[in-house]
């Protein structure tokens, strides 16, 4: 996998938006708080753009995440925002050039679809972090999750360190074990979506991480079912279970006609038999780590360690 190199205080950041329009009031602070990191900032056209939900149209989003690779003078690309759409553009992407131009690529939830594909056909590790739009501008943005964060991208060497959640935030083992692998995934609604697609997502001796947010109980069990199906989990060498914020029953009036997540992954994953965390604080959630996608990493479910190892 290719590292990108680790950004720096004076770099220049490309800001795009692959998926959902911006809202304008929240531009300007998205950019003063990537410059109050201490980096420049080149605005993409699809920052102010929209289309309908999109933020432009599919050759406009595309044409952004090109040219943001191609640009000699962006040091590294930060996703405005989520949303939907960036699974429109996967077919207009120029995965050789973005190959030949590594650079760090940040974001999440709708971001991965770009994920999967920067590190499958690019061989590029990425990183699912926080967004300038959405978690950056928040007043309860706290240090643990911009440290993290900060750590990611500007630290991407391959000396191995520890995943490890805020304080008095523990993890949970739903199954004990020990497993080595690449780190992929990011968010169930869009790996799910990626199956019987060019771009699906591959999880063979893969360690998978899976969050979400705003879907039912339900349908999380049927995702989850689907990528059982598909062979998805079991190609799997273990599991990370992030944040699943706003998953809850599908009629909040009567819990007791739905399946509690707890029992949802009880009954679906632990017949797996291989090490599964949950509970890790990444997702759409506060505080929240960052994570580097692509990278080696161990873990260890019954001692609770992650460790990026290569």
């Amino acid at each position: 996998m290719i590292v990108p190199r680790a950004l720096t205080k004076g770099d220049t950041i490309g800001l795009l938006s692959a998926s959902g329009a911006t809202p304008s009031e929240k531009l300007a602070p998205a950019i003063a708080s990537i410059e109050k990191l201490g980096f420049n900032v080149i605005v993409g056209e699809t920052c102010r753009a929209r289309h309908g939900y999109l933020a432009g149209s599919d050759e406009l989003r595309a044409y952004d995440v090109n040219e943001m690779f191609r640009n000699p003078h962006v040091d590294g690309i930060f996703c405005i925002r989520g949303g939907y759409g960036a699974t429109k553009i996967l077919p207009k992407l120029d995965y050789e050039m973005i190959q030949a131009n590594p650079k760090v690529f940040a974001g999440y939830s709708d971001v991965t679809a770009l994920h999967i594909v920067f590190n499958q056909k690019c061989n590029l590790v990425t990183y699912h972090t926080p967004m300038p739009s959405t978690e950056f501008i928040q007043q309860n943005m706290d240090h643990y999750t911009w440290d993290s964060f900060l750590k990611c991208v500007m630290a991407t060497d391959t000396k191995p360190f520890l995943f490890e959640n805020p304080p008095q935030q523990p993890m949970t083992t739903l199954l004990t074990g020990t497993a080595t692998g690449q780190l992929v995934g990011g968010n169930l609604t869009l790996i799910t979506a990626s199956l019987g697609t060019p771009y699906e997502i591959d999880t063979k001796g893969k360690i998978l991480f899976l969050e979400d947010i705003d879907e039912s109980e339900q349908r999380i069990d049927r995702m989850l079912t689907q990528l059982k199906l598909a062979g998805k989990l079991d190609d799997a060498a273990g599991l990370l279970l992030g944040a699943w914020t706003n998953c809850g029953p599908e009629n909040p009036k009567h819990p007791e006609r739905s399946l509690s997540l707890n029992t949802i992954f009880k009954e679906i994953l632990t017949p797996l038999k291989k090490p599964i965390l949950s509970n890790l604080a990444c997702g759409h959630c506060l505080p929240t780590m960052s994570l580097p996608l692509g990278r080696i990493i161990t873990v260890d479910a019954e001692t609770q360690n992650i460790t990026v190892v290569g």
